[in-house]
């Protein structure tokens, strides 16, 4: 048997103590399996004497991640820290500078280094491996990268934050306020004590950034993605999108079109009966659409220690089977230099049509008014529909919900603007993409 893979892990959180737990438990086979023993052989974290539950008898402890990647007699760097800058990217620059195969489980590096890192991974023939950044447990980055070689992806989408589709899930099921299933989640650990980076889509744009440029063969660019989050959404629209056939998720979505690549986060209208909308809680979804396999859908756990460790594993196991000298993999499924420099397409017809859900004064008109706006934006309109009526002591009001055909973002925009112009709203008008399967 060969010589054993030594990992130097650089953070001790909920992942790299669940990640050290398993490597220990599961020595042997993953021995067999591996062709050679894997040890953790040095750790780095904050706080040396936190109670992780985990023994750390017999590893070299580095304050420093820098320095576990400076001088740790290590094969392997595991970077579980997070942070698209700081400690996280330094210590992963030293570790692929000295030719040293790095795992990591940050999608926000990636992110943003993630060209730079790939191509300093390539020049030192070393792995940069990151299963874990994207959907958890879920091996969708492999698919991607290794898997489907050969075939032409056209739309990549899916449910990639669990803490967002928990609260959709739960404002749903429960019929409870987002503010109250946001506190839930964060009583749960789910959500963080700012969730803003979740319910605000910052996450998924994270992850759609990768999932991209490995789909699509371009430079991540994460900056360049439509982004809007969960934080909006009300009960009001959980029920009116259960009475019109549809529930509402969370959805990353990018799809390669005739004047270049699309990206976007939002809240979606998806049917009932679809696969993805049956996706509850803090599960993830991950539908690839290409012209050889056709549509594939991956659905698993997306967050947790066990499901993240898994992936993190499986991207050691894979550098403890490969062999000096081999041709390594790609970190980006290509090499860095041939990726083409993202194109954000021209903005054009969202063929699932639009939600539009708006409270309006209660008068005589007022609906005739609103469909003209839209004629006028050349939205054509699926459906009207007046679904409550409120009284008032000075002007009562009532909800119109419509539904239009394909259009354009910017007329749907230009149509509201004119129709609140016209002083028919009494509150900002609620807009949802319904998404075709």
């Amino acid at each position: 048997m060969a010589d054993a893979l030594k990992i130097g892990v650089a953070g001790l959180g909920t992942v790299g103590a669940s990640l050290v737990r398993i490597i220990h438990e599961r020595r042997d086979s993953l021995a067999n399996s591996c062709g050679r023993p894997i040890e953790i052989t040095a750790v780095s974290a904050r706080t040396r004497n936190r109670d992780r539950g985990i023994d750390l008898s017999g590893m070299q402890w580095y304050d420093d991640p820098v320095a576990l990647a400076e001088s740790g007699d290590i094969d392997v760097l595991v970077e579980l820290i997070g942070g698209a800058d700081g400690p996280a990217r330094a210590s992963v620059e030293v570790a692929l500078a000295r030719g040293l195969h790095v795992v990591t489980a940050n999608k926000a590096l990636l992110a943003q280094n993630g060209v730079a890192l790939a191509e300093l991974a390539e020049e030192k023939g070393v792995l940069l491996n990151f299963e874990a950044a994207v959907a958890g447990g879920i091996p969708v980055i492999k698919a991607v990268r290794e898997s489907l070689t050969g075939n032409a992806m056209s739309r990549v989408y899916g449910i990639m934050n669990g803490t967002c589709n928990y609260i959709l899930t739960r404002m749903e099921k429960e019929g409870l306020s987002f503010e109250e299933c946001l506190k839930e989640a964060q009583r749960l650990g789910y959500a963080e004590a700012d969730p803003t980076f979740d319910i605000e889509g910052n996450d998924t744009a994270h992850k759609l950034a990768i999932l991209t440029s490995l789909a699509f063969g371009c430079q991540i660019s994460c900056d360049d993605i439509y982004l809007e989050g969960i934080s909006n959404i009300t009960l009001e629209d959980i029920r009116a999108a259960s009475e019109l056939g549809y529930r509402i998720k969370l959805l990353g979505v990018a799809q390669r079109t005739e004047t270049g690549i699309e990206q976007r986060v939002h809240p979606t209208m998806v049917p009932h009966d679809t696969v993805i909308a049956q996706v509850d809680g803090v599960t993830n979804a991950v539908a690839l659409e290409s012209d050889i396999l056709g549509d594939l859908l991956m659905v698993g756990p997306g967050a947790g220690g066990d499901a993240t460790a898994s992936a993190v594993l499986g991207d050691i196991a894979d550098i403890a089977k490969s062999r000096p000298g081999a041709q390594t993999v790609p970190a980006l499924g290509r090499p860095a230099k041939s990726l083409e420099p993202y194109e954000r397409a021209r903005m054009r017809s969202h063929e699932g049509g639009y939600f539009i859900r708006m409270r309006v004064v209660d008068r005589i008109g007022v609906i005739a008014a609103i469909a003209r706006r839209m004629a006028d934006s050349q939205i054509s309109l699926e459906s009207i529909v007046q679904h409550s009526t409120n009284g008032g002591k000075e002007a009562p009001t009532k909800t119109i919900i419509l539904v239009t055909h394909a259009t354009t973002e910017l007329s749907v925009r230009t149509a509201i603007e004119q129709i609140e112009s016209d002083g028919f709203t009494v509150n900002k008008p609620q807009v949802i993409r319904i998404e075709k399967p």
